[in-house]
């Protein structure tokens, strides 16, 4: 009988090993076949009319791309919410916007549409943050005005009047949503530090040589003063780097290849794209 007895107890554990297996294997079940639907169905015409009319870059994809970024804005604004901060109203045009362009970075990528966190918050404009640290035995809290911020396993936040900037001009290198998305990509990989998970287990050698290298040569330009298509904040780490060089691939993929063809051959490779394509201004400055 205490036998029995042992037995059933040990048996418990197993039992709800299995049972949680079961459902989570249902969820990502489902999921998958919700996935499946909402990108199958058409874009409604609001949406379809806002990205014609505020962000230009969608109308240069060819169809078949196109049809992809319209079904994966319908999962993004399916499975995150979209919070308007400091009296801000979220509207159909700040929910796709956004969503078209986090999508851009996803549109030939395999992923799970930005895992790990829900929350997107936005503020009408530049909105000052506070951020504390340590200096020896001194606890020393600043404050910063910023256009975006991605908490690690947190949310994405957002100034709208960026976000609006960087949907009507594709070609200035500056993308906020582009950039904080790009965290979101590069923290799937455990850590922020400049290695998202990329398409083959083969590519992770020349991708840290080549950003390794690339890296060095933007913190010496840096220090130098030297100007570069890539904007000087992607000396800072290896984290922002990632999401810096991002902006520049798919708003300046010319100047890119042209001043670091290797850097661009890697990032090629990491989102399957290459802006070029769609790209309407075919002369590196």
């Amino acid at each position: 009988m205490r036998q029995t007895l042992i037995y059933c107890l040990l048996s418990i554990p197993i039992l709800v090993m299995a049972g949680w297996f079961y459902l989570d294997k249902r969820n990502v079940k489902k999921r998958k076949w919700k996935r499946i639907t909402l990108q199958a169905q058409p874009l409604p015409a609001e949406y379809l009319h806002i990205l014609q009319a505020e962000f230009p870059l969608y109308s240069r994809l060819p169809d078949e791309l196109q049809q992809k970024l319209a079904g994966h804005i319908q999962v993004f604004l399916d499975e995150k919410d979209i919070l308007g901060r400091g009296g801000f109203e979220i509207t159909n045009t700040v929910r796709v916007l956004i969503a078209a362009q986090a999508c851009t970075l996803i549109l030939n990528r395999p992923g799970n549409y930005y895992p790990g966190f829900r929350s997107i918050l936005v503020y009408p404009e530049t909105y000052v943050a506070n951020s504390t640290h340590r200096d020896g035995m001194l606890q020393v809290t600043a404050t910063s005005t910023r256009a975006g911020e991605s908490w690690q396993r947190g949310p994405v936040i957002l100034a709208w009047d960026h976000v609006l900037q960087g949907a009507r001009d594709s070609r200035d290198g500056h993308n906020v949503v582009m950039h904080e998305f790009a965290h979101k990509l590069d923290e799937e990989n455990a850590a922020m530090d400049g290695l998202p998970l990329l398409p083959t287990a083969g590519q992770y050698k020349q991708w840290s040589e080549v950003l390794s290298a690339e890296f060095g040569i933007q913190q010496q330009k840096l220090a130098d003063g030297d100007e570069d298509v890539i904007d000087s904040y992607g000396a800072t780490s290896p984290a922002e780097f990632f999401a810096v060089v991002t902006e520049t691939f798919f708003e300046k993929p010319y100047q890119l290849e042209h001043h670091h063809p290797q850097l661009y051959a890697q990032f090629k490779q990491c989102y399957l794209l290459d802006p070029k394509d769609w790209c309407d201004i075919k002369h590196p400055r």
